[in-house]
C-alpha cells in the first residue's frame, strides 16, 4: 500500500472534525512535518481560526514517534483529548493502518488520592483527621467533601477537571496530595487503584501525551522524569511558556508556611529539633513582618542570618524525620510524608536565598489578604529552556502571538534561541514561519488610537479617558470588552460608567469568570470590564463583542522586581532593556487583547487603545507591528461613525 501523503491525511482529519481546510493550516502542517523529519525546531505563528491543532497533530501522528503536546489552558487540553484527537485518529486509521493511542497527563495534585478519601487527612494538631466526619454536611465544605467521596466510587479518572460542578481549592486540598506528600504506589494500600499512577501508565503506552506547561516545566527543572521519553515536543499557546516555567522555578517563604511546617513536624521529632525549628521560624517571622516590599539587591545580614538558622533547623528536622520511626503503619507514613514535604520546601527555599546567586532575583512582597512573603525567581529561564527543552528532541512552538515587532527574535531570545539565521556551536537550529490568518483584518477591524488624550500617569483619575470610553460605548450600543491594566482602573471605570450609561457593566471579580463571559456573550448591550485574565481568556464571536478597549499600554509596573531586574540585566549586557523586556511584555499582551475582537469570519469591530503613546512614542511602531493588521486611524469622529454603523448592521441582522 502506498504511503499516504500529508495533504491526504490532513484532508481526512479536517473532514472528520467538521472543519474547513485553510491555506495556513496546510502550510503549517508541511513546516511541522519538515521540522520533525529533520530533528530541528520551529516557531509557528498561526492566527485565530487557522486550525493549528490539526496543523501539528496530523504531521506528528504521521511521523510515528511519541509526541508530547503541552498547552497552557484546560479548554485546549479538553478540546484535544475529547474532540480533535479521537476524530483525527479515527480518520487517519485507515490511511496509516494503525491506531495511535493518546492520553492526558497532569501533576499528581490534579488527581483524587484514594488514601486520603479512605484514611483521612494527616493534620499537625490531631494526628489523623477525617475531614468527612469533621466538616458539617450542611456546610459548603462538608457538602463538597461528601460529594467527592461519592464521586470517588464513580469516576474512572479521578481527574479534578472531570468533576462537574467543581469544588473549592480548600475542599480539593483535603483529597489530593503533591508528589512530595505521596506515599508511593508500593507503600500505599491503594497504590494498585491510584488514579495518578494509572494516568502515568496510560501515558507510557500512548503515542500522543497531552499535558500542560507546568508539568513540562517540572519535568525539565526537577531532573526526575515525569513525562515519558519523547522524540517530538509541541508547545501550543507558546507565548505563555516562559511565564509558566518562571512560576514553577519560583520559590516562596511565608510565616504561615513555615509555621505549618513546624506544627507538622513537632510531634514526629525530638523536642530539641522541634524547638530549634520553632525558634528559627519565630526569628524569620519577626523579620519579615517589618520588611518593606521590593527587590533585595543583596540579602541583608539579618535576613541571611535568619535564613541560615531556618535552613539549619530544617535540615536537623529532616534528618530526624528520616530516622525516627517509633510508630508504624500507613497512617504514620502519611503524617510523616506531609511533614517531610513541608520542611523540605522550607529548607530548599531558605538555602537557595541564603546562598545567593547572580542568576536569582529576591524580593519581599506584601499582599492585603495573604500578608508578607519572601520570594526568589530566576533572572532568566532562557538557558534552562535551551538546555532542557531543545537538546534531545524536535520542538515545535505555536501560538497566535509569537511575532512581536514584526519578527520572532524577541520570543526566541526568551526561549534561549539565538536570532533567526544565526548559527553556532551549542545553539539550537530553528526557523520561524507566520502562516497567516483566515480573517481579513483590514476589512474586519479598525485599530483606533486616541491620540488626543493626555498621556496616562502612574496614579490619579483619567477623566478624559473615561469620557472617551463612555462615548465609544454609546456609539457601539454596548458590546464592549474593557481590558484594563490594573484591577483598580477596571473598578474605577465600572463605577463611573454605571452612573453614566444605561448599559449593564459587568466587572471581573463580581462573579465567576465563566458566568461573566456567558452573560456578556448573551446580551448585546452588556459591557465586561476586567484585567489580565480577560486579555487572554475571552472567546465571544459574533456581534456581542464589537468594541475591545485597552485603557493604556500594559507595560509592567516599574516597581515589579523581576521585570525590572531582567530589564537591568539586558542593559548591563549592552542591550535595550526597555525594548527587550517592557515593550515585549506589553506587545504580547496587546496582541492577545486585540485578538479578542475578530473570532470568526463575519466579525466586525474596533480595537480602541486609549493611550496616545501608541501613536506618538518611538516604540509605538513596534507595538503596532505586533497587532493584527487592522485598518489604523486616530480620527475619533470616524471611529464613532464606524461603531454606530456596525451597531446598526448588527441590530438589523438580529
Amino acid at each position: 500500500m502506498t504511503k499516504p501523503s500529508l495533504p491526504e491525511l490532513l484532508h481526512a482529519a479536517v473532514a472528520a472534525v467538521g472543519g474547513m481546510e485553510r491555506p495556513g493550516q496546510v502550510a503549517m502542517a508541511e513546516a511541522v512535518a519538515q521540522a520533525v523529519d529533520d530533528g530541528t525546531h520551529l516557531l509557528v505563528q498561526a492566527g485565530t481560526g487557522t486550525g493549528k491543532s490539526l496543523g501539528y497533530l496530523v504531521p506528528a501522528l504521521a511521523h510515528g514517534d511519541r509526541v508530547v503536546v503541552a498547552t497552557a489552558t484546560l479548554a485546549l487540553q479538553r478540546q484535544l483529548v475529547e474532540r480533535d484527537l479521537p476524530r483525527t485518529v479515527d480518520a487517519l486509521h485507515p490511511l496509516l493502518r494503525r491506531r495511535p493511542e493518546f492520553a492526558m497527563l497532569k501533576g499528581r495534585s490534579n488527581y483524587l488520592c484514594l488514601h486520603r478519601i479512605h484514611e483521612g487527612v494527616p493534620q499537625e494538631e490531631d494526628g489523623l483527621f477525617d475531614p468527612f466526619e469533621a466538616a458539617a454536611p450542611t456546610s459548603k465544605l462538608g457538602q463538597d467533601l461528601l460529594r467527592l467521596r461519592d464521586w470517588s466510587d464513580e469516576t474512572d479518572t479521578g481527574d479534578r477537571d472531570d468533576l462537574t460542578p467543581g469544588v473549592s481549592d480548600r475542599a480539593w486540598g483535603q483529597v489530593s496530595v503533591s508528589s512530595r506528600e505521596c506515599l508511593g504506589a508500593s507503600k500505599c494500600a491503594y497504590g494498585a487503584e491510584c488514579f495518578a499512577e494509572a494516568a502515568r501508565e496510560r501515558a507510557k503506552l500512548a503515542e500522543v501525551v497531552v499535558t500542560n506547561h507546568a508539568l513540562l516545566a517540572i519535568d525539565a527543572i526537577e531532573g526526575a522524569p515525569v513525562l515519558p521519553q519523547h522524540e517530538v515536543l509541541i508547545v501550543d499557546e507558546a507565548h505563555e511558556l516562559v511565564s509558566r516555567v518562571t512560576g514553577v522555578a519560583t520559590g516562596e517563604l511565608t510565616p504561615g508556611q513555615v509555621n505549618r511546617a513546624v506544627r507538622r513536624a513537632a510531634k514526629l521529632v525530638d523536642e530539641k529539633a522541634a524547638d530549634q525549628l520553632q525558634t528559627a521560624a519565630e526569628g524569620f517571622e519577626k523579620l519579615i513582618e517589618l520588611a518593606l516590599p521590593g527587590r533585595l539587591q543583596e540579602v541583608p545580614e539579618d535576613l541571611a542570618y535568619a535564613l541560615m538558622a531556618l535552613r539549619d533547623a530544617a535540615r536537623t528536622v529532616i534528618t530526624a524525620l528520616g530516622g525516627n520511626r517509633d510508630r508504624s503503619g500507613q497512617d504514620e507514613d502519611a503524617v510523616r510524608k506531609q511533614a517531610m514535604a513541608a520542611v523540605e520546601n522550607v529548607h530548599a527555599v531558605a538555602e537557595r536565598i541564603a546562598n545567593g546567586s547572580e542568576y536569582d532575583v529576591v524580593w519581599y512582597e506584601r499582599h492585603d489578604r495573604f500578608g508578607a512573603s519572601l520570594r526568589v525567581a530566576p533572572l532568566s529561564v532562557s538557558g534552562l529552556l535551551r538546555e532542557k527543552l531543545f537538546a534531545d528532541r524536535s520542538v515545535v512552538l505555536t501560538s497566535a502571538t509569537l511575532k512581536l515587532g514584526g519578527d520572532f527574535n524577541g520570543v526566541g531570545a526568551s526561549l534561549g534561541l539565538a536570532p533567526e539565521g544565526v548559527e553556532g556551536e551549542d545553539l539550537p537550529v530553528w526557523k520561524g514561519i507566520d502562516v497567516g490568518s483566515p480573517f481579513d483584518y483590514p476589512k474586519q477591524g479598525i485599530l483606533y488610537v486616541a491620540r488626543h488624550l493626555a498621556t496616562p500617569g502612574r496614579e490619579g483619575s483619567r477623566t478624559d479617558m473615561l469620557d472617551e470610553l463612555a462615548e465609544l460605548i454609546e456609539a457601539a450600543g454596548g458590546r464592549t470588552l474593557g481590558l484594563f491594566s490594573s484591577m483598580r482602573a477596571a473598578q474605577a471605570a465600572a463605577e463611573e460608567l454605571r452612573g453614566r450609561l444605561d448599559k449593564p457593566v459587568l466587572l471581573q471579580g463580581e462573579d465567576t469568570l465563566g458566568e461573566l463571559i456567558k452573560t456578556f456573550a448573551a446580551d448585546a448591550e452588556t459591557c465586561l470590564f476586567g484585567t489580565l485574565s480577560l486579555w487572554q481568556g475571552v472567546d465571544v464571536p459574533g456581534p456581542n463583542c464589537q468594541l475591545v478597549v485597552m485603557d493604556r499600554i500594559p507595560f509592567p509596573r516599574p516597581d515589579d522586581p523581576l521585570m525590572s531586574a531582567r530589564q537591568k540585566a539586558v542593559e548591563e549586557a549592552g542591550g535595550n532593556g526597555f525594548m527587550a523586556v517592557a515593550a515585549t511584555h506589553a506587545a504580547l499582551l496587546m496582541a492577545q487583547g486585540a485578538g479578542r475582537l475578530v473570532r470568526a469570519t463575519g466579525d466586525r469591530g474596533v480595537v480602541a487603545v486609549l493611550d496616545p503613546r501608541l501613536a506618538n512614542a518611538r516604540y509605538g511602531g513596534f507595538l503596532r507591528a505586533s497587532l493584527p493588521d487592522f485598518w489604523y486611524t486616530t480620527d475619533r469622529n470616524q471611529v464613532r461613525r464606524s461603531l454606530a454603523a456596525i451597531d446598526q448592521a448588527a441590530k438589523a441582522g438580529a
